[in-house]
């Protein structure tokens, strides 16, 4: 009994031991990430040679934590032992993680870090100076590194899948090839359909100049609609819209052009969809895979829920067309109707990704995938890229970029060295119509419990009541009991089932785009 004890007692010791050291590295890694917001929202221009030298630092010594003998010792101590479910993924988390950065020399890692902390600034200027051969060189070191990159982690692999593993480790790229094949398959007759469609749709509703501080005051509205929690978060401008942080800390940024209104509408509301999930996840589980978001597709499912299913959607078009009212008397005319009806219009000569309706999209993510798979897998030369991405343009979408700004430089996750991120994209479009109907399922008006009913008043009805009703209560419950609370203690596939009861499948997304685009263009056939 004593030998029983003192064991338990040791191994108790040992996980507190472990779960120190990923704390540390946790923290170092969010340090990392506020000095990344900071050059991207507020830096001085000229900050980038000292950033550059702090981020590689900070990287280094991440990198020195995690691949530490004493990590190893611990990892190989505790996957012997007798783990709570809990604990079991807090350590199967980080030996996937210390299995391949242990791969990756640090003199490699310091390197990709300084370089790409370098590589922002010149694609910034580069897409300013409309002019591809400035980034030219940067991304050609960029591609690679990481082609040595994947090459240390795993040899006799496809590199570009080895990288696609970094941000979707548990959904294989065969399964993102299949889903991505499958979307061009249906939603291009789709696209066809609704061009060749005679429906009188109202596009210019929100056709006008506005304000930039207007618009600012607009959004603070939009995601004070939503339920955005400013103690834990803040708004701010960048040139390409992101969300980061932790649970205490989820920042938001979005961006304003005069002439285009929705745009900032749509794009802060994407965005509250990331920092929402980030400040759903467990406070407790902070500096833990249990305190960490489960990967890119989830994340992005969590975006586009938002911007798509909620931020597109008649009720919500009824309940905040008043809002905007206020805020541009020049929208006193617009119905909520033809609001819902310029939101959700399909661009026949759209080219850029961030401001492409839901179907058209997927076509973006197509051609950037099928470049950087290109790319990373030596068949593609970086010079030849900006050609390459005009030519599918016109051959996927009909229209052909005039400019690199406009084309091959309008993102910026190659200057991230992000290579095999863009799937996540549509992985999370198709997760996100996949949660949202096992919600609706479930919140329904039958659905409901009693006790989810206001005593003496009338039974609460489906989401879109609720949505129309500015009442987003219901919904973020349930994606925070489904999705938040668990961080990374389950695997995707895991989380997406114990979710929705099925594995990932691409049947509701393609049936809600079907039905919804069908009846805004009267499309006999859907």
């Amino acid at each position: 009994m004593a030998t029983d004890q003192a064991r338990s007692e040791a191994a108790d010791d040992s996980y507190a031991a472990f779960e120190e050291r990923v704390r540390r590295i946790a923290n170092v890694s969010n340090a990392s990430g506020i000095l990344q917001w900071d050059q991207e929202v507020v830096m001085p221009d000229e900050g980038t040679p000292a950033r550059a030298q702090q981020l590689s630092a900070l990287s280094a010594i991440s990198h020195e934590l995690l691949t530490a003998d004493e990590t190893g010792a611990l990892l190989e101590e505790l996957e012997d032992g007798d783990l709570e479910e809990e604990q079991a993924a807090v350590v199967r988390e980080v030996r996937r993680k210390y299995d391949r950065e242990t791969s990756v020399p640090q003199e490699l890692v310091e390197e990709i870090s300084e370089t790409t902390t370098n590589a922002h600034p010149a694609w910034k200027q580069a897409k300013e100076n409309d002019d591809f051969e400035e980034f030219a060189p940067v991304l050609e070191k960029l591609v690679e590194l990481k082609r040595e990159y994947a090459e240390h982690i795993d040899p006799d692999a496809d590199p570009y899948e080895v990288l696609f593993s970094d941000y979707e480790p548990y959904i294989d790229l065969e399964t993102a090839e299949r889903v991505l094949e499958r979307l061009r398959e249906e939603l291009v007759p789709l696209i066809d359909a609704v061009e060749d469609s005679d429906a009188d749709l109202e596009t210019d509703a929100f056709a006008g100049e506005f304000d930039d501080d207007d618009q600012e005051a607009l959004a603070r509205d939009v995601l004070d609609s939503l339920g955005y929690d400013w103690d834990r978060g803040r708004l701010d401008t960048a040139p390409h819209p992101f969300s980061s942080g932790t649970q205490f800390d989820a920042r938001v940024t979005t961006r304003f052009e005069e002439d285009d209104l929705l745009g900032s509408i749509t794009s802060t509301i994407h965005e509250f969809g990331h920092a929402n999930y980030t400040l759903g996840l467990p406070d407790e589980g902070y500096g833990t895979p249990l305190g960490e978001a489960r990967d890119l597709s989830v994340h992005e499912s969590q975006s586009r829920l938002w911007e798509n299913h909620v931020g597109r959607s008649r009720p919500f078009w009824e309940q905040f067309l008043p809002t905007a009212r206020e805020r541009f008397p020049e929208l006193e005319d617009v119905t909520p109707e033809a609001a819902y009806e310029s939101a959700n219009q399909v661009h026949d000569d759209n080219l850029i990704r961030v401001e492409a309706d839901e179907l058209t999209y997927h076509l973006h993510i197509v051609i950037r995938f099928e470049i950087e798979r290109d790319l990373i897998r030596g068949d593609l030369a970086v010079e030849d890229v900006p050609e390459v991405w005009n030519d599918k343009y016109e051959e996927y979408l009909g229209v052909r970029p005039e400019t690199d700004a406009e084309g091959c430089l309008q993102d910026i996750h190659w200057s991230h060295g992000s290579f095999g991120y863009f799937p996540t994209y549509s992985l999370g479009s198709v997760l996100a119509a996949q949660l949202y109907a096992a919600a609706e399922d479930e919140l329904g008006s039958e659905a409901r419990s009693a006790s989810e009913k206001p005593s003496g008043d009338e039974p609460r009805g489906d989401l879109d009541d609720d949505i129309r009703e500015g009442d987003f209560e219901a919904l973020n419950g349930w994606l925070r009991e489904n999705v938040h609370r668990h961080g990374k203690r389950y695997t995707t596939p895991e989380l997406i089932e114990r979710a929705t009861g099925q594995e990932l499948t691409a049947d509701p997304f393609l049936e809600y785009v079907t039905s919804k685009y069908g009846e805004l263009y009267a499309l006999e056939d859907y």
